[in-house]
């Protein structure tokens, strides 16, 4: 057979590989075939991270609503009042909800006989100009009992362009609203913080900076971000440690209490009963459809054909899926596509189900029980950048927050939580291809396979700056002016 046509071969083979796989796609933006038609009960991401500026709190984020255009008036994304989002918490290791945020919205038109979003500037959320607003209340569920914590709670509106929204950072802010108890929450829209290049990823698991390497060579380049100019809808809330730990007290990081497992979820009602004037009415139990905790395990790791049945799923009920954690399709694909790699265990890989569904043993390990969880040890506290170095590198007291978390011996990233600068795709890709860096080598025995360690999608930071304080993910693109209509110029 020549050259060529064994490249085709191989080429082809891989093409079959990424079919089953599916693309390599953003953190469960269309990761389901399902949920792709539900996009504002599509869980993108999900965020978990001890506070920078109060080691005694925990700031918890779930992102829905992929893929948002800034300039998508007149109907601008908002939350779904027919959806029940949630955040859970397991802190006893049997992936089960000890502790849950149930978020509920209503959407009120002040005046049903006007077209517009907003007849004039908004500037506060109650200003007379606000026509299409949305309010929410928040139930905490603890051990099965439900306390409603806060009600008719304001999220700020989209943002539309400097007539209407002239001052947007400032009015959005007022959406930060504080519970009794000291729990912060915001809910509304925010700038998509999610950084990828999907556009080569997906194209046969291209990585531009290896383009060289790869079985069907193109020139190398940088990364690009897909995502890039797209907003989400988030929901975020700040809460005590205690209120989260199973006996209510904080713990050293030495203690198995100290580590808390999460995940997000949305759900619908199983009926839904549409009317010839427009309205439609919902009844019935509430049936999960979609849920996120580790970002890119649904579309990386699970088959295209069971990813609506996984969204369905309890995290209680994830062993059925640590056959496809253990043996990773995309640890073969790597191996067929780039041939100059180290050579990527492809079967029992107990290192990539220790990460994803029980914890590492020694830095946030919750027990036997398989679940995907994200999985955060809140006695690991950061410095006031957010960072948490292991003493052994030596680190000054002040570092700044490495992008690939522990890989690089910082153990308040991921996958001990996850921080919004964090780089979960290269950090993923290095661990599907045993590239875990010489830390992780040292200390936790796990495999350094060289120029694996060097993997990466070439997008290293988000396009837009995070804020430095609550609800972290930033500032929205502005319909009237954002990088999709520079891009055209």
């Amino acid at each position: 057979m020549s050259l060529s046509r064994r490249l085709l071969a191989v080429a082809g083979a891989a093409a079959l590989a990424v079919t089953a796989v599916g693309p390599v796609a953003g953190s469960s933006h269309r990761e389901a075939p399902l949920i792709t038609e539900d996009p504002t009960a599509d869980n993108t991401d999900v965020y978990a991270f001890v506070n920078a500026d109060d080691p005694s709190t925990v700031t918890l984020i779930a992102n829905f609503v992929p893929l948002e255009e800034p300039d998508s008036g007149p109907n601008f994304y908002n939350f779904d009042p027919d959806v029940l989002y949630e955040i859970h918490v397991d802190n006893d290791g049997d992936a089960r909800d000890d502790v849950t945020y149930q978020f509920k919205f209503r959407t009120r038109i002040q005046n049903k006989n006007v077209g517009g979003y907003n007849t004039g500037p908004v500037t506060e959320l109650t200003d007379p100009d606000f026509n299409y607003r949305q309010t929410y209340s928040v139930t905490r569920i603890k051990d099965g009992r439900k306390d409603q914590i806060g009600s008719n709670l304001r999220t700020p509106p989209a943002n539309i362009g400097p007539r209407s929204t002239p001052d947007y950072a400032l009015t959005a802010a007022m959406g930060v609203q504080t519970l009794a108890g000291g729990t912060k929450v915001f809910a509304g829209q925010r700038e998509e913080g999610f950084f990828v290049d999907i556009g080569s990823i997906a194209d046969l698991a291209g990585l531009r900076p290896s383009n060289a390497a790869h079985i069907i060579p193109l020139a190398p380049g940088a990364g690009v971000d897909g995502l890039s100019g797209f907003d989400v809808h988030s929901i975020a809330v700040r809460v005590p440690i205690k209120d989260l730990t199973r006996d209510g007290e904080e713990h050293a990081a030495s203690s198995p209490m100290a580590t808390v497992g999460v995940y997000a979820s949305a759900s619908r009602q199983r009926v839904r009963i549409l009317s010839p004037d427009g309205n439609e009415r919902n009844a019935g139990k509430y049936v999960q459809v979609s849920r996120l905790a580790n970002p890119l395990v649904n579309e990386l790791l699970i088959p295209i054909g069971m990813r609506d049945h996984f969204n369905r799923q309890s995290p209680r009920k994830d062993s059925q899926f640590e056959k496809f954690v253990a043996k990773p399709e995309l640890a073969a694909l790597f191996n067929k596509l780039y041939p100059s790699l180290s050579d990527i265990q492809e079967k029992d890989r107990q290192d990539l189900v220790g990460i994803l569904l029980t914890g590492v043993k020694g830095l946030n390990y919750t027990g036997n029980v398989k679940a995907d969880l994200m999985r955060l040890n809140t006695g690991l506290k950061p410095n006031a950048n957010g960072a948490c170095f292991a003493p052994s590198l030596s680190k000054p007291a002040n570092a700044m927050p490495s992008r690939l978390g522990v890989l690089d011996g910082d153990l308040c990233g991921f996958p001990n939580g996850r921080r919004v600068s964090d780089d979960v795709v290269d950090i993923e890709i290095r661990s599907i291809a045993q590239g875990y860096g010489t830390f992780l080598e040292a200390n936790f025995g796990l495999p350094n396979k060289a120029v694996n360690n060097t993997l990466g999608d070439g997008v290293d930071a988000n396009d837009a700056a995070f804020l430095p304080q609550f609800p972290y993910l930033g500032t929205p693109w502005q319909g009237y002016s954002h990088p999709h209509h520079h891009a055209m110029l």
